[in-house]
Parts: structure tokens; C-alpha cells; sequence
């Protein structure tokens, strides 16, 4: 993949510094980090190391990465390590795809409680799934999957939702068995829109009676418990959105399948389309109109703001794993699994180099030879030794 042309660190060290006086107030220490560390990524002053080629003796300068995971250029190798894990637990099955998405009237409270909230999300999801595939009318079996906090949607506006990535059926009650999903799009929405609705809805209401919400000046009014339970009535008036797609294929789909969500952050720099200092242009998918590939311009300022609205809160796990997939079970219902498909395990389709594995070295752009990479340098040791590089 070709260069981008403009990167969200270059917005930041134009405009950062601008939004932070409008914003200061605003802006959270966790937030003020990313900026931090996203200005500064594969720059001189994280550091970095001189390559060398052996063959033809070009020397190149290599910078540090900042590894934060809200920063569009990092999650590249974080990604092919967790999909190399992930490969050795796929199931010789059909995956589902279920997206649990909050409604927008709970924007205000995601963004001023987003540990509370999110987690919930999380809770009230993974419960609604385990809960319908438990019921004989349903699937009647013991599932697992892994889930993918999303918070944000292609405008940068928060959209908070859950991605859950399912194995085709799951344990019957005794284990003695696998049991096959019934229906193409695994477990009927409306059953799983009405249930994740109530366990959600539920579950804000004993986080206000522990008094773990915080109201901001906008919904301040919410304090009043009379207020809140009316407020929590209304969110009955609609379904909640719950979107399942058809089942989808093999081990080397699912591994790209879930490459495209698992360490995604709210913009990469690949959508950015111009910035001439005061405005960027960015693509987006309108998926309320078909799809359609839009451009949408906004002020830095602006662009900013709906960034760092979806920096999460620190240490907040956003790829979980539930049902006979969470941690505490994991290999050993992955062996029962494979031993009730009559499956024995054999070698994955091999992937792309790109898909799963970084490449071990990188190669001289002068005659394609393989860089030795030099020790790694600190800003100051680094800035010696290219001064003496230029002087000599």
C-alpha cells in the first residue's frame, strides 16, 4: 500500500497546539497522551536505529513507533501477532457476524462514562448471545465468540457497537455433542434486538442506584431518579439496532475477516484525502445511502475533537472473549470442540505473508539486499551519529 499523502500527526503538529487552547478544559490526560505520542511517532524524538546494507553499504534511519493503539500507524504488527494466535483456535465451521449498536440517545452518557457504559455493552451483549443460543427454540447449545468495541462511525461521530464473531453452532447441555445452528443468520435479531435491549437498559439502572453515572451540564437533570426512569422508559420506544450477516467461510476468511476490525482505530490515514493546513478532507461510507463513498470536509479543530472522542479509557480491554472461548476455558473446550466435529487438525491454509506474520527484515531500496538493523538509539545518541554521518 502506497504512502498517504497527509497523516493524522501531521494535523496534530499543525492544529494541535490551536485545539488544545480551545479545548484545554475539555481534554482529558488520556486524550492529551495520544496526541502526545501520535505528533511524536517515527520521529527523531522517540528515537530509532541506523540499518545497514551489506551489499552495497547504504545506511538508512529507521525511528521508533510510538505503539499506542489509538495511533493510525501502529496497529499493523499488534494485528498479525493477535491473528497468528487466533489462527490456532479457529474451528473447522461456518463464522456468524453480529453487531450490537447503542442508541443514540446514549451518546451523552458513552462519552461522559465511557468505562461504565462500554463495559456494559460488552456485559449486556455477550449475555443476550449465550442466553438465545441456550434456548432449545433457538439453537440450544453452549456458544463462543470474541467481541470488538467499535465507538465510533465513518464521519468520526460516535457509534458505539460491539462486532461479535461467532463459531456456526456450539456444546450441547451435557457436551456430548455439537449442535448446528438453524437458522442462515445464526440466531433471530428481533429475539436478540428485545432481549439486549432489556439486559442493557437493566443494567444502567442498578449503575445509577450504585451512583456509578455522571450527568454533564447538558442532561444534568437526569440526577433526578424521577427524570432518569423516564428517561430510560423512552429507549423502549424503538428496536435496538442488532444487524447479523450469513455465515461466512474458512479458516484464511475469518482470519481476514477479522483483521478488518479487530485493531482498527476511529480514522487511518489512507481516508485522509487533503489537509491545507486550516481544513482536512476525508472519505467516508454513507451506509444510510447505499454505501455511497462520500468526501467530507472539516476544520482541524473539528477533526480533532471527533478524534479523540474515541480514545478509550486507560487499560480498557476492547477485544474480549466469552462462552466457551473466554480465557478461563478456552483450550480445553477448543480440544472437546474439534473432537465432537471429528475433525482432526491439520495444517491452516497457508496466508499471506501480510496477513499474518511481519516481515522478518526489509530490504535495501537501492539493490534489494537484506538491511542489517543496527542497535536501537536514543533521540540524543541517534542525532550524534547522523551529525557525524553528514560531516564525514
Amino acid at each position: 500500500m502506497s504512502r498517504p499523502t497527509v497523516e493524522v500527526a501531521d494535523i496534530i503538529r499543525a492544529q494541535g497546539d490551536r485545539f488544545l487552547d480551545s479545548h484545554r478544559e475539555q481534554i482529558s490526560y488520556q486524550q492529551l497522551n495520544v496526541l502526545k505520542a501520535i505528533s511524536r511517532c517515527r520521529t527523531a524524538a522517540l528515537g530509532g536505529h541506523i540499518d545497514d546494507c551489506p551489499r552495497c553499504r547504504h545506511q538508512a534511519i529507521s525511528y521508533n513507533s510510538c505503539r499506542n493503539r489509538h495511533c493510525p500507524k501502529c496497529q499493523a504488527q499488534a494485528r498479525q501477532r493477535w491473528l497468528a494466535a487466533r489462527e490456532k483456535e479457529l474451528l473447522g465451521v461456518s463464522y456468524f457476524h453480529v453487531v450490537f449498536t447503542l442508541p443514540h440517545e446514549l451518546i451523552p452518557l458513552c462519552q461522559r462514562n465511557p468505562q461504565v457504559l462500554y463495559n456494559l455493552l460488552f456485559r449486556a451483549s455477550a449475555a443476550t448471545l449465550l442466553e438465545i443460543a441456550a434456548d432449545p427454540k433457538h439453537l440450544g447449545a453452549e456458544i463462543g465468540f470474541l467481541s470488538i468495541l467499535h465507538t465510533w462511525g465513518q464521519n468520526l461521530l460516535a457509534h458505539p457497537h460491539v462486532h461479535c464473531v461467532i463459531p456456526g453452532g456450539g456444546f450441547s447441555a451435557d457436551r456430548a455433542r455439537w449442535v448446528h445452528p438453524k437458522y442462515p443468520f445464526f440466531l433471530p435479531v428481533k429475539v436478540l434486538s428485545r432481549v439486549f435491549r432489556g439486559k442493557f437498559v437493566d443494567g444502567l439502572k442498578r449503575a445509577y442506584r450504585q451512583k456509578k453515572i455522571r450527568f454533564s451540564r447538558a442532561n444534568a437533570a437526569l440526577e433526578e431518579p424521577k427524570l432518569f426512569l423516564r428517561f430510560l422508559r423512552t429507549l423502549f420506544r424503538e428496536d435496538w439496532v442488532v444487524y447479523a450477516k450469513p455465515a461466512f467461510g474458512g479458516a484464511p476468511q475469518v482470519l481476514r475477516y477479522l483483521g478488518r476490525y479487530t485493531h482498527r482505530v476511529a480514522i487511518s490515514n489512507h481516508r485522509l484525502l487533503a489537509f491545507d493546513g486550516e481544513r482536512v478532507t476525508f472519505r467516508w461510507k454513507d451506509y444510510a445511502h447505499g454505501n455511497k463513498q462520500r468526501k467530507m470536509t472539516l476544520t482541524a479543530t473539528e477533526f480533532l475533537r471527533r478524534f479523540l472522542q474515541h480514545v478509550l479509557p486507560r487499560g480498557f480491554v476492547r477485544i474480549r472473549q466469552f462462552g466457551f472461548l473466554a480465557n478461563s476455558c478456552r483450550t480445553a473446550r477448543l480440544r472437546l470442540a474439534r473432537q465432537l466435529l471429528t475433525v482432526t487438525p491439520k495444517p491452516r491454509e497457508p496466508c499471506a505473508p501480510s496477513d499474518t506474520h511481519p516481515p522478518a527484515t526489509w530490504r535495501c531500496p537501492r539493490c534489494g539486499a537484506a538491511m542489517h538493523i543496527g542497535p536501537n538509539l536514543t533521540a540524543t545518541q541517534l542525532a550524534s551519529r547522523c551529525s557525524f554521518f553528514d560531516s564525514s
